[in-house]
């Protein structure tokens, strides 16, 4: 029974839009999805590496995916999203609104020298395109009746100070926000908002022996002793997107091996003071 409630291959088979699903998490979140039976479109901006994640994705269960080249900066692509998505499938069952660009634009700026480009550009893919995707999703489990499912994709930065990219700290922590404003909203139409948390996860397996030596390094400082893998967000999506989580919405679930329990200074260590010789 539990197991059952867990699938996603109905009927009717639900069918799931992930946006940045070409790569990193919102690939392995895509790959698990599919694996649990849903049907998946995926949507980034850059075609060849949509075309190679729908091979891949495919490769895991044996059905095609759909592909749609989509700004999330823009409302009208993100509205088109939809329409084209359920003009292939007839019908959308979850959002999973994943697209962000990280801390990189104004990353080591302080709020006495960030560009406004800067600012703008962090908050727009990372929070007007949730709003967006939600939105459109929204009224499009309105039409078909009841149900729906939105799954917004925050960050562990959202939950402490980030002083070298607070924008983007900014930013996901208004995906938490409106996480649950959605939730508290769309429940009469039993519609449910949950957002994912995550930290420390490697976006892709590593490419050569430093990369493994240099996470290797990285992770010692993490409650887990590791960092995560990307496939590890894979499970907990389907939780979410599946009647599994029936009762679950307007929460927030936070997978980053123990780094925000552990805190921001690394755990398992003893500091060492020298003795003094007086």
């Amino acid at each position: 029974m539990v197991l059952e409630r867990l699938r996603l291959d109905g009927p009717p088979r639900k069918v799931a839009i992930i946006t940045g699903g070409s790569r990193g998490l919102g690939k392995a979140m895509a790959i698990s999805l599919a694996e649990a039976g849903a049907e998946i479109c995926i949507a980034s901006r850059t075609v060849a590496q949509l075309e190679s994640a729908a091979a891949e994705i495919k490769s895991h269960s044996g059905r095609d995916v759909l592909t749609v080249p989509t700004d999330v900066q823009q409302s009208a692509q993100m509205d088109a999203l939809i329409e084209r998505t359920v003009a292939h499938f007839g019908r959308l069952d979850i959002m999973v609104n994943n697209a962000g660009i990280g801390d990189r634009r104004g990353a080591g700026s302080t709020i006495y020298d960030l560009e406004d480009a800067d600012w703008n550009d962090t908050i727009s893919v990372n929070l007007y395109s949730t709003f967006y995707g939600a939105r459109a999703a929204a009224r499009q489990f309105r039409k078909q009746g009841p149900g729906g499912v939105i799954l917004n994709v925050a960050s562990g930065t959202a939950l402490r100070g980030n002083p070298t990219g607070f924008a983007y700290g900014a930013a996901k922590a208004g995906v938490i926000a409106l996480t649950k404003s959605l939730a508290a909203m769309l429940a009469g139409e039993e519609i449910r908002a949950n957002s994912i948390v995550p930290g420390f996860l490697a976006q892709a397996p590593a490419r050569n022996a430093e990369e493994v030596e240099m996470r290797a390094q990285r992770g010692r400082f993490n409650t887990a002793r590791r960092l995560g893998e990307a496939w590890e967000m894979g499970p907990l999506a389907v939780y979410l997107c599946s009647d599994a989580s029936s009762y679950v919405t307007g929460e927030s679930f936070v997978i980053d091996g123990g780094g925000l329990a552990g805190g921001v200074a690394p755990t398992g260590f003893t500091p060492v003071v020298e003795a003094s010789n007086a």
